[in-house]
């Protein structure tokens, strides 16, 4: 069905057009997953909520900004995708969805998370990228099981001391964000094995020689003046990392390397999240 034509029918709430939208989804799939991403709906049809054995729900990239709370009927719901919306806050039905495992918010308007959100202990994934966060809300750090967090292209300009108690937390990405020195309380976490802080305005890195659980750290993109430093075996991508030579101190002067003389970095040099 074209875009144009999906964004009509949306706006008329008649059964029969939602019908069409949904394409005659009466019915739990056998596979207990209904995708109803991109279909230009402005809310969620009340019928999917009667799916009780629904494991997974994919409502991204539609014009939602509310979920009605017939949703709670969805005990069984382990993967919620809610990105690419028109949320300014996150319904407090999600809240009470205590098996969901991966919950994604990434490219909606979210400025904070309700303290609700400690309800999800059984969260292994966040994805929060691409909102409107100044600062990472203390909430997150009562996830005691998370062990993703996707914080990019937010405003934050630091991280909350609490989140060294995310002990399961591997990795952290915080890619194009208003950082200024590198988080402290990273370097209490050695535990963290992905660390990316692409993009922000770091000036200078601390040596993370001492994370043993580390294996990639991703810092391109700062006006910093030296390369972390970094136990044996940790991929470093970034200005002056195994590619290229930090730097050289001569005389008490430090000798810049030009953005001319790095060579290109390696494809797909950012891992994929998981």
């Amino acid at each position: 069905m074209g875009n144009s034509l999906k964004v009509i029918v949306a706006f008329v709430p008649f059964n029969k057009c939602q019908k069409y939208l949904l394409e005659d989804l009466e019915e739990m799939p056998v596979d207990k997953m209904v995708d109803l991403s991109g279909r230009q709906l402005r809310r969620l049809p009340l019928h999917i909520c009667s799916f009780r054995e629904l494991v997974k729900l994919y409502l991204s990239d539609n014009n939602l900004n509310h979920l009605p709370p017939e949703l709670e009927q969805l005990q069984n719901l382990q993967i919620l995708a809610l990105d690419f919306n028109n949320f300014k806050a996150l319904p407090l039905v999600v809240c009470t969805l205590k098996q969901l495992c991966i919950l994604y918010l990434g490219n909606n308007k979210l400025c904070s998370l309700p303290l609700e959100l400690r309800l999800l202990q059984n969260l292994k994934t966040l994805w929060i990228e691409s909102n409107c966060l100044q600062y990472l809300p203390e909430v997150v750090c009562e996830l005691s099981l998370l062990r993703t967090l996707h914080a990019g292209s937010n405003a934050l300009r630091t991280l909350p001391p609490q989140l060294q108690c995310l002990q399961e937390l591997r990795t952290i990405w915080l890619s194009g964000n208003l950082l200024s020195e590198f988080p402290p309380v990273l370097l209490d976490m050695p535990f963290l094995e992905v660390i990316d802080v692409d993009r922000n305005s770091i000036r200078f890195f601390p040596s993370l020689a001492h994370l043993p659980g580390l294996k990639l750290v991703i810092y391109d993109r700062n006006p910093c003046r030296n390369a972390p430093k970094v136990a044996k075996g940790v991929r470093r991508v970034g200005r002056w990392s195994e590619e290229t030579p930090e730097p050289r101190k001569r005389s008490g002067a430090v000798i810049d390397i030009t953005l001319d003389e790095k060579p290109l970095l390696p494809p797909a040099a950012k891992a994929e999240p998981e």
